[in-house]
């Protein structure tokens, strides 16, 4: 019997050689130096949240313009002209 932790597991043995896990760690942090030096490509969740928030008060705004009374007057009298025009 081997040694064992605190729970009373044996310790789990791994399949790779140990140069593989030695150079893991060197891997990681060039992979890091990587991201950290490259230039944040796309949105962040909060980014998406804001410009959710922004659309939607833009469509609320557009929608009063558009259903306000004196925007259907003028478009019910541009249709009327196109079509006595058309007649």
């Amino acid at each position: 019997m081997g040694s064992q932790d605190r729970a009373g597991h044996e310790p789990e043995q791994s399949a790779e050689p140990a140069e593989a896990r030695v150079a893991r760690p060197n891997a990681l942090a060039r992979r890091w130096a990587i991201v950290r030096a490259t230039a944040e490509a796309g949105m962040s969740t909060a980014e998406y949240a804001v410009g959710t928030v922004a659309a939607c008060a833009f469509a609320a705004v557009l929608y009063r313009v558009v259903t306000g009374g004196s925007i259907v007057t003028g478009l019910t009298d541009l249709v009327e002209s196109a079509l006595a025009t058309l007649s």
